[in-house]
């Protein structure tokens, strides 16, 4: 799955901007101007999605973009974790059998588990490989 959403930016009142996702409704925030409201947008989307694993519910998949719809992508490091969440909780393994086969403890896969930990991608990517996934990134034109 690629971790990008579509991101709806509406003018408020004030002349700021307020983005909102359609896929992700918890995920709001807003900016005095494009740029801004775009990069506080990627913060509130990642915050969102971390919810989404604390309350240990399913990470929603992104939509297809409407026309006027700008897609947000989730940074990178986040994206690999909410993709490992998803595998595990698909193929239905706990942190502790995780532990097991990457040979770490599982307060270790507890860190790479959750989205606000800071982890290098090649420990994420590690522990992806151990429940049959890859991780690829692609780089695209902003």
């Amino acid at each position: 799955m690629i971790y990008a959403y579509p991101c709806v930016l509406q003018s408020d009142e004030d002349g700021s901007l307020i983005a909102t996702f359609p896929d992700v409704p918890e995920a709001i925030t807003g900016g005095a101007n494009r740029s801004q409201t775009l990069s506080l947008a990627e913060d509130a989307l990642a915050t969102a999605l971390a919810g989404y694993v604390h309350r240990k519910r399913e990470v929603p998949e992104p939509g297809q973009p409407r026309p006027g719809q700008t897609v947000v992508p989730v940074p990178t490091v986040v994206a690999a974790k909410l993709a490992l969440y998803s595998a595990m909780r698909a193929q239905r393994v706990t942190k502790v059998d995780l532990a097991r086969r990457l040979g770490i403890s599982e307060s270790a896969v507890r860190k790479l588990a959750n989205p606000d930990h800071r982890s290098h991608i090649a420990q994420v990517h590690k522990a992806l490989r151990a429940l049959g996934q890859s991780l690829r990134i692609e780089v695209t034109a902003a």
